[in-house]
């Protein structure tokens, strides 16, 4: 078009309107800096366990490098369903109710994009994975935080949620056991929520990825709840409790009539998940368990050290349940989340990430990671110690 000088965006509305994810931007500043010990990661610092990673590399051996079928292997989900039955008593058929999917994200993806007509609204209780709003807004809808509150030991919200309902609200996303918060949702409160979906006809995405991380607790799967599971997207993986981040892995279940929509959509733009990774996921539920029960140990221990030492730092932590993240409050410091943030890794090379990054709910406090050594959290904390001194 001659004759104008407005130089035109290619980028979508809804792409460049995105914020940069908070987690990457303390990353980007990190890498750039020496002898920080991070609490800001989240994923294990555990490498995957070796039958695992070697049931990975016989499958490259044996030359299995091409596509598998687009839901993925079946044995792999026949292992699967009955994994979920044996663990929440929930019933899914292999062939028509589950898809393997490029880890936990795509599985999000999928569900999102399969349900969403363009502006309808998902309910989001925050803090939550720092993905959620996002990835509703690029399926077409549009997010709604739900604040909750650490009084409530970071349960959902009924009330707000309650509240928050419209005409185009179409689904609940939940994500227990919670990062950042490392809380586990109750049987009772999950039943609220269930009641809500029953009552306005909504669907609710379950993300279930930390499920087997949980400390004297127990978590409840949602579509295990009685009347939920014809309403119930879950969404899990093999990342945290297998310590199989980089083989990017995960699923999706839903009844099939629901179920053929993500399929459809991974059909298009995946094909199939990684096949040697999909012969590991196989392994990880043939004979991971003792492993995940080993990693569960280390991580209590680390909990307990964190959380203990942090209150003894004066910054209230809320006593996480699941997962592996401490969640201090830093406003007793008289800082913000982003100045407390900020501040400590630029005075003490410790990196924590302002939950805000996490949502509305977050504000006021920050994520600790404890997927990291202990002797490193014990560095950190003494690294805290001097810097909250300075500010207490």
């Amino acid at each position: 078009m001659t004759g104008v000088d407005v130089k035109r965006s290619f980028l979508a509305s809804r792409v460049a309107s995105l914020k940069p994810s908070g987690i990457r931007k303390f990353f980007d500043i990190v890498a750039t800096m020496k002898d920080v010990i991070s609490l800001g990661i989240g994923e294990p610092d555990f490498s995957t366990p070796e039958p695992i990673m070697q049931a990975g590399m016989h499958s490259l051996q044996r030359g299995e490098t091409h596509y598998t079928s687009n839901a993925g292997v079946l044995e792999l989900r026949q292992e699967l369903a009955g994994h979920l039955q044996r663990l929440y008593g929930v019933i899914y058929d292999p062939e028509r109710e589950i898809v393997i999917t490029v880890g936990v994200s795509e599985a999000l993806y999928l569900a999102l994009t399969a349900i969403l007509e363009p502006g309808e609204e998902v309910l989001i209780p925050t803090p939550c994975f720092v993905a959620y709003q996002a990835e509703v807004i690029l399926a077409g809808g549009v997010p709604v935080e739900i604040p909750s509150r650490v009084e409530d030991n970071f349960q959902p919200n009924l009330e707000a949620l309650y509240a928050a309902v419209t005409p185009h609200t179409k689904a609940i996303l939940v994500g227990y056991p919670n990062n950042p918060t490392g809380a586990v949702a109750s049987r009772e409160t999950l039943q609220e929520v269930l009641n809500i979906a029953e009552r306005y006809d909504l669907i609710v995405i379950s993300d279930e990825i930390y499920d087997q991380l949980v400390y004297d607790w127990q978590h409840v799967s949602f579509a295990s709840l009685p009347g939920a599971w014809e309403r119930t997207l879950t969404l899990g993986g093999f990342s945290k409790d297998y310590a199989m981040t980089g083989w990017r892995i995960g699923f999706a279940a839903a009844p099939a009539d629901i179920l053929k929509g993500l399929l459809r959509i991974h059909q298009y733009t995946i094909m199939s998940a990684p096949t040697m990774a999909q012969a590991a996921a196989l392994e990880a539920l043939r004979s991971g368990k003792p492993y995940v029960d080993q990693m569960v140990v280390e991580y209590d221990r680390r909990r307990r050290l964190i959380v203990s030492g942090l209150n003894r730092l004066g910054l209230p932590t809320f006593e996480p349940r699941g997962a592996f993240y401490a969640f201090p409050n830093t406003l007793v410091t008289g800082m913000d989340e982003e100045t407390f943030s900020t501040r400590l890794l630029e005075e003490e090379r410790v990196a924590v990430v302002p939950g805000s990054a996490f949502g509305a709910g977050g504000e006021g406090f920050v994520r600790c990671s404890y997927a990291t050594a202990y002797e490193k959290i014990e560095e950190a904390l003494h690294r805290l110690e001097r810097f909250v001194s300075r500010y207490g």
